[in-house]
């Protein structure tokens, strides 16, 4: 009876922490589209709000001894911290000059490109199938980039920039990880409070300080509030995805990401009114096709993997 009661109690706690990460994971991109159509809010400037109220969270996660942070010296992840600026700046933007459509989309790009630098700069191999994987990707990506009505040349610019800095960041947390001995919460600890630092000595060279528009200026509370509300739920995001891999397994997190994907995909045509043609939609589908095969034959390798380490005496 015991043991029913807390496989029940483990699995309520599964869920809730499945449902904060799918509430937070597609909240963040709505509210964010909402502060750049409605408010015209800085984009740099809630970059750093986010990063300010996701330190604030560690800070107090630390205090209550959710996780114990680990000295590391500044030198060390500067430019992993430069690399954090850069990666959620130019997502930011791209969802500011694109649809949610070619935004979501355009993120899924980050996969052939991580597997390029592994393998031109790292001398990883990766087989046959998951390379295949890559074409209905990149296929559906330039279909609906090709057939999107509202596409602008800006927009491709700022999320082809985010997609070659998200890389090089998702590389090189993953090199970090290993080389400092740290978990994802401690490296951000750390990783947050350098790259607002970063953003405070360039923001006042990109965006104005007052009036209209600017970091100072006659902002409404709605407003306010709203980007506040904006940096918690990013928190919740960073959080939910470590729980989620810590507590249930990498084909629940994929497989779940999978959903995500469809579910914000949906909800910016129906929110936004975001226009979509059929052409559009095939690419949308190849995309997805592709995520899909990449994920089944990437976790079917590990699983390989494992079984072969099992086996030897």
């Amino acid at each position: 009876m015991t043991g029913q009661l807390f496989g029940f109690s483990a699995n309520r706690r599964i869920i809730a922490g499945l449902l904060v990460n799918l509430f937070s994971s597609i909240c963040v991109v709505f509210i964010n589209k909402w502060i750049y159509v409605h408010y015209r809010f800085p984009n740099m400037t809630l970059t750093l709000v986010h990063f300010v109220v996701t330190w604030l969270g560690l800070y107090v996660f630390q205090k209550i001894d959710i996780f114990s942070p680990k000295s590391l010296q500044v030198r060390r992840i500067m430019w992993l911290a430069l690399s954090f600026c850069g990666f959620v700046a130019f997502t930011n933007l791209s969802l500011q000059n694109n649809t949610i459509g070619t935004y979501q989309l355009a993120k899924a790009m980050t996969t052939p490109v991580i597997i390029l630098i592994q393998t031109t700069y790292y001398k990883k191999t990766f087989s046959t199938k998951i390379k295949l994987t890559l074409v209905p990707i990149t296929l559906g990506v330039i279909l609906n980039s090709y057939y999107d009505v509202r596409f602008n040349l800006l927009g491709m610019v700022f999320a082809t920039l985010g997609v070659l800095v998200t890389s090089l960041y998702q590389v090189w947390v993953g090199a970090k990880q290993h080389e400092l001995q740290v978990n994802s919460m401690q490296l951000l600890y750390y990783q947050a409070p350098l790259s607002s630092a970063f953003l405070l000595g360039i923001i006042p060279c990109f965006e104005p300080l007052t009036g209209d528009g600017g970091i100072f200026g006659p902002w409404s509370l709605p407003a306010l509030v709203t980007v506040l509300f904006s940096g918690v739920v990013a928190f919740l995001v960073n959080l939910s995805i470590y729980w989620i891999i810590g507590n249930t397994s990498a084909v629940t997190y994929n497989m779940f990401g999978h959903f995500k994907f469809c579910i914000t995909l949906v909800g910016g045509y129906l929110l936004f009114n975001d226009p979509l043609s059929f052409n559009q939609a095939l690419g949308i589908l190849c995309t997805l096709a592709g995520i899909l095969s990449y994920t089944h034959f990437k976790l079917a390798e590990q699983e390989e993997g494992k079984s072969r380490l099992a086996q030897r005496p």
